[in-house]
């Protein structure tokens, strides 16, 4: 005989790698304050890997929508959940898409007009990863944006110890120039590390172009024709030497394991987008850190003129600083230690 089903909370983040990666601490309150419930996110199937990896997802329901739109529709089966959390946006259609499930409760932002939703009020900019763990807390879920840390992966890396350069980016406006990425590959290569390229589906042109600019063989490029698994991608960011990587997802998967990055910002402030304040992470913008978060277009068709003003040596310079700095590693359980790493970062 079966016992009473378990009441399940509904957490909506229907976007993409970079988005779940910066929920990751709110999940985590979710899963502390609520641990008799199932809770069940509703985010792309194709980051099905990344939600076990939280360690707080009990089953990923499958939702997506083009760009960073809210889906249409969510398959949900059964009684209304005991608990929605909007953790997609602040717009009316992610809480109308919640509230159509007649959740016992919802927890989102204020929307003006609705006073009928009680919440806390959004702040433009904030911090993605703060922004969801002040909605928790306003709720009574205490919620800490540091912790972030993933469940390693138990698969070997296809590169052990390798500098890992990602050169592509959703939109061009987050995209430093090929050139610009190939010539720092090409100066780590000559220095004595093993570099390898990686690229998300589509991306194959971009990175057998850097590969080939930076003298490297076509077997250093992980990915192109489509996204490198995440198991894989995990362990191969996992156990590298360093990600140098625009302002993209794979720049938060390096922080959710504490492997050394070298990240590049352009159009957008790190202050809202960046890795957390650590000696192993650095942050290369050219905008003004006291003025407008959001200075350029960060879906542009161009590259920013704030990206395009870093140069090589303020890579190459971060990358050695980054390599030599206290690395905190996340423990199989997901909580972090530091190490230092004592082998040549030249």
């Amino acid at each position: 005989m079966t016992g009473p089903a378990r009441p399940r909370v509904l957490v909506l983040r229907a976007l993409g790698l970079g988005d779940l990666l910066t929920a990751v601490p709110a999940l985590r309150a979710l899963r502390r304050a609520l641990p008799d419930h199932e809770l069940v996110l509703a985010a792309p199937a194709r980051l099905a890997g990344v939600c076990a990896a939280t360690g707080a997802v009990d089953r990923l329901l499958p939702a997506a929508a083009p760009g960073r739109a809210v889906p249409d529709s969510l398959p949900w089966r059964g009684p209304p959940p005991r608990l929605a959390v909007d953790l997609h946006g602040n717009g009316p259609p992610s809480h109308l898409l919640l509230q159509r499930l007649r959740p016992e409760r919802l927890l989102a932002y204020a929307r003006p007009g609705s006073p009928a939703l009680v919440g806390p009020v959004w702040h433009e900019d904030e911090h993605e990863r703060a922004r969801w763990c002040r909605l928790l807390t306003w709720y009574g879920l205490p919620a800490d944006p540091s912790d972030l840390a993933l469940l390693r992966p138990r698969a070997a890396s296809p590169a052990p110890g390798a500098v890992v350069v990602h050169p592509g980016a959703d939109a061009p406006a987050r995209r430093w120039p090929a050139e610009q990425f190939a010539a720092v590959a090409d100066r780590l290569r000559r220095t004595g590390h093993r570099v390898v390229i990686t690229a998300g589906a589509g991306e194959a042109e971009l990175a057998r172009r850097v590969a080939h600019r930076a003298g490297l063989a076509a077997g250093d490029v992980l990915g192109g024709t489509a996204d490198v698994p995440f198991t894989r991608l995990a362990a191969l960011v996992a156990h590298a030497r360093c990600v140098i990587v625009g302002d993209t997802g794979l720049a938060h998967l390096a922080s959710a394991f504490g492997t050394p990055s070298v990240v590049l910002f352009g159009p957008v402030s790190p202050r809202l987008w960046g890795p957390p304040h650590r000696p192993c992470h650095r942050v290369l913008w050219h905008g003004d850190r006291h003025g407008a978060a959001r200075p350029g277009d960060a879906h542009g068709l161009r590259p920013d003129e704030r990206l395009l003003r870093i140069t090589v040596d303020e890579v190459l310079h971060a990358a050695r600083d980054a390599m030599r700095a206290p690395r905190p590693v996340s423990a199989p359980d997901g909580t972090t230690r530091v190490r230092v790493h004592r082998g040549r970062a030249g």
